[in-house]
């Protein structure tokens, strides 16, 4: 009984206080949960969200549990499940989750992480962590520009959420300031085509076809169509078309096309998640990526040629300084401005 008062003085405080219901979990945090759409193993956006927070979990000393391979539909049964269970931190890992993800953190009384909605962060409740990767997106602007035979590079995206637009600007930027008369053509496999991979192969061949023999592309699941494609299509000048990832790194599945990646480290964005919970300063930031801290890098293959690779190494060195100024371009219309999209893909 005894206990019981305690609890109640502490709630009645905390009430009066006007302190978050999720602050009762901050002080002695154990879990964490992260949900993804895919299936963790897609060395891109799913499997890098949880491999981090794995890490970071470890690091912190806190369980993880992990829901995967959700699909985009409904996942308020999942997310109510995850905090019935005790998680004090839910990250919900795409940006279809940004609106049941909320509401059910209300409901339970849980802190939830979100993508695509900074503006939705609430302290105590709601964080926003829609990373973007444009320095090293510019970096594989630079890079293919550099490496393409045809002079066109081709950008195909999986949709136009922020992060992708973001590093869509970068590299068609980076591309131009590399070759300012290269071509840079772009299509949208769909809306929300995120795991379309036969629609991925499909819109890429029409690139391909279009004199694109450099590709970067954006997607989870349509990936492995982009990916497949430039194994299987020559250029139109009759030589290899290389493939530029995000996220990820596709090495160990590589058949001669990967040229790199941008890849993305979220370990410190949930290191730095976990410790705001503990810390009751949950939500009244965002969190991101970038090149100074080693949370976005350039991945080198044995593809790039060591001359090739020093000059990105400097031209990294220039983005870190500020002497090369790489802004975050989040909306649509920039990309469109910056590239000539494929009819076919409209």
């Amino acid at each position: 009984m005894r206990k019981m008062l305690l609890c109640g003085a502490a709630l009645a405080l905390l009430s009066v206080a006007g302190l978050a219901p999720s602050a009762l979990r901050a002080a002695d945090l154990t879990s964490i949960a992260i949900l993804t759409p895919e299936a963790g193993t897609d060395y891109g956006w799913n499997q890098q969200g949880i491999d981090a927070a794995k890490a970071a979990g470890a690091a912190a000393g806190v369980k993880v549990v992990v829901a995967d391979n959700l699909g985009y539909g409904d996942v308020r049964p999942t997310l109510r499940e995850m905090a019935e269970d005790g998680a004090g931190l839910i990250i919900a890992h795409a940006s279809g989750y940004n609106t049941a993800a909320p509401e059910i953190g209300e409901e339970m009384k849980v802190p939830v992480a979100i993508v695509d909605r900074p503006d939705a962060k609430k302290p105590g409740a709601v964080a926003d962590y829609t990373a973007s990767g444009h320095e090293g997106a510019y970096l594989a602007g630079r890079l293919a520009a550099k490496m393409s035979k045809t002079g066109t590079v081709g950008i195909v995206v999986s949709g136009e959420p922020p992060s992708w637009n973001a590093q869509s600007s970068a590299f068609a930027e980076g591309a131009k300031a590399e070759k300012p008369g290269i071509a840079v053509r772009y299509a949208v496999i769909g809306p929300a085509a995120y795991s379309d991979a036969a629609g991925g192969k499909r819109v890429t061949e029409a690139l391909i076809a279009a004199g694109a023999d450099i590709i970067f592309g954006q997607g989870n699941g349509s990936s492995f169509g982009m990916l497949q494609a430039v194994e299987t299509n020559k250029s139109t000048g009759g030589g290899p078309v290389y493939f530029i990832d995000v996220i990820g790194d596709k090495t160990p599945i590589d058949k001669g096309n990967l040229l790199s990646s941008v890849v993305w480290n979220l370990e410190p964005v949930y290191a730095a998640m976990i410790k705001d919970v503990k810390a009751g300063s949950y939500g009244t930031h965002n969190y991101d990526i970038n090149l100074k801290d080693g949370s976005v890098k350039l991945l080198k293959t044995k593809h790039i040629p060591d001359d090739v690779w020093a000059q990105m190494e400097a031209l990294k060195a220039d983005v870190i300084s500020g002497k090369i100024k790489v802004e975050a371009h989040f909306d649509a219309d920039s990309v469109h401005k910056l590239v000539t999209a494929l009819p076919t893909a409209q």
